[in-house]
């Protein structure tokens, strides 16, 4: 095998091809070409205007890096794994293009400095995207919320019918969660919005650069303070994966209950052929499998983020070559949030509710059982521990009796508690437990709409 001619002169030979192919990352790490291209069209405008070098190679540079982009994007350039990397490769190939111009492009800069500024690019176009999509899916819940704030559904603590709620208010509760996550993805990209670019190996570079140009020429809010950090931290990417991981938990306990709901044992919701697929042997089933695949993928951008946070738990200052494990981590944990944000978004624009069968649900284990201990306190003056005692005692006897609250004689629940009345009736149907929510953020559909509105104008 012949000299490597990226690591100088040292090296008589090149490395054994167990060494190449654990050191090679050209595989994965192409991805970042345009940040690549972008990082060093900027430090060779910036080179030039500090003098370090001509104006004239300058642009041999720019016009080089253009057209390896224009190659890239069309599918023609080549690859080479005996260049270990993209930043080699790219290097490598504006050389050919423009001779010693290409050359003089890695002045006062070091890979190190340079991946650490391609990845956080990347990085932050990955909050971006997360962000976007996740609103996407914010506006496909406000539009079910919206289309379905009266339809009643049963709520549910420890999966056993609890008190009744609005499938609105349901769907509304995740658009909530998803602020957050978008929040997250956002405040990382504010963090990791500074420019590692020109902190060189690890300790700065003698050169006389323009690092405040570099970064505003990259879209960053400053140069990074400290050189070793600047070359050595990739908090930016544990950000990013923790947002992403906090996100797919959160799309993971939709795609969950949407697997539930779509069972027969529920019959809540139904999708069309779109978002679902048949059984090889059983010609009656529709299987939930995006929803399944949503779910799934948690594992795997869970697994990145103790990955690269284990990778990064024991490294001393500054680079080590255990940092070529943070990008295939990411990338995976990217492409997996992506694809289930993209697919949950679809999901839920093309579900359908059945509203019967979620009312039907909603009429099992006697969810009322609250506001009549509630109607007891108020009119009856009973403080609220001994109400929930008799409510309990007549929801027993209405078990006993197999009726629900409202179809129990007003006669039965007088055995227990004499002083309760006929207007008792007005607190215990579906409709007005519903209703009777109020509070802020509560179920109530008045309530429901008004929160319909709100992230209607947030979500803009």
């Amino acid at each position: 095998m012949t000299a490597n001619r990226m690591w100088g002169g040292r090296f008589e030979r090149g490395p054994a091809g167990i060494m190449e192919e654990i050191n090679v990352s050209v595989d994965f790490d192409k991805r970042l070409a345009d940040h690549d291209i972008a990082g060093s069209k900027a430090h060779a405008l910036m080179l030039a205007a500090q003098g370090i070098i001509g104006q004239v190679d300058a642009d041999a540079i720019v016009q080089g890096l253009d057209r390896i982009a224009a190659d890239i994007a069309a599918g023609r350039f080549e690859f080479k794994r005996e260049l270990e990397d993209i930043h080699f490769n790219i290097e490598s190939r504006l050389t050919e293009l423009v001779g010693p111009a290409g050359a003089r492009l890695h002045t006062a800069r070091s890979r190190n400095d340079q991946v650490a500024t391609d990845f956080r690019l990347w990085v932050r176009d990955a909050c971006t995207r997360a962000s976007a999509g996740l609103l996407v899916l914010q506006r496909a819940l406000v539009k079910q919320a919206d289309a379905h704030a009266d339809t009643i559904m049963p709520g549910f603590t420890h999966l056993q019918p609890a008190q009744p709620v609005t499938f609105g208010h349901h769907c509304l509760a995740y658009v909530e969660m998803f602020a957050r996550d978008r929040s997250r993805f956002d405040d990382a990209s504010v963090r990791m919005n500074e420019s590692p670019l020109g902190a060189a190996a690890l300790a700065g570079t003698s050169y006389p650069i323009d690092r405040e140009a570099t970064a505003k020429a990259l879209g960053f809010a400053r140069p990074m303070r400290n050189s070793l950090d600047a070359v050595a931290s990739r908090d930016f990417a544990l950000d990013y994966l923790a947002a992403a991981t906090i996100a797919a938990t959160h799309l993971s306990r939709l795609a969950e209950e949407i697997v539930l709901w779509m069972s027969p044992s529920f019959g809540f919701i139904a999708f069309s052929d779109a978002f679902t697929t048949g059984s090889s042997i059983m010609p009656q089933k529709r299987n939930p499998d995006a929803a399944e695949l949503v779910r799934g993928k948690t594992g795997r951008i869970l697994g990145s983020f103790v990955a690269l946070v284990t990778v990064m738990k024991g490294l001393a200052l500054a680079y080590a070559k255990d940092l070529q494990e943070d990008k295939e981590a990411v990338f995976s944990a990217a492409d997996a949030l992506d694809l289930s944000i993209a697919a949950m978004a679809g999901m839920v624009e093309d579900l359908k509710p059945n509203a019967a069968a979620m009312r039907r649900a909603a009429e099992a284990g006697y969810p009322t059982a609250t506001d009549l201990a509630d109607w007891i306190v108020r009119q009856l003056g009973k403080p609220f521990r001994e109400a929930h005692h008799i409510a309990g005692a007549i929801v027993k006897r209405a078990e006993e009796l197999g009726l629900s609250l409202d179809k129990l004689p007003l006669a039965e629940m007088q055995k227990i508690e004499p002083a309760i009345a006929a207007k008792v009736y007005d607190v215990l149907t579906l409709d007005a437990s519903v209703k009777a929510r109020k509070s802020f953020g509560g179920t109530a559909p008045e309530r429901v709409r008004e929160q319909v509105q709100f992230w209607r104008e947030k979500l803009k």
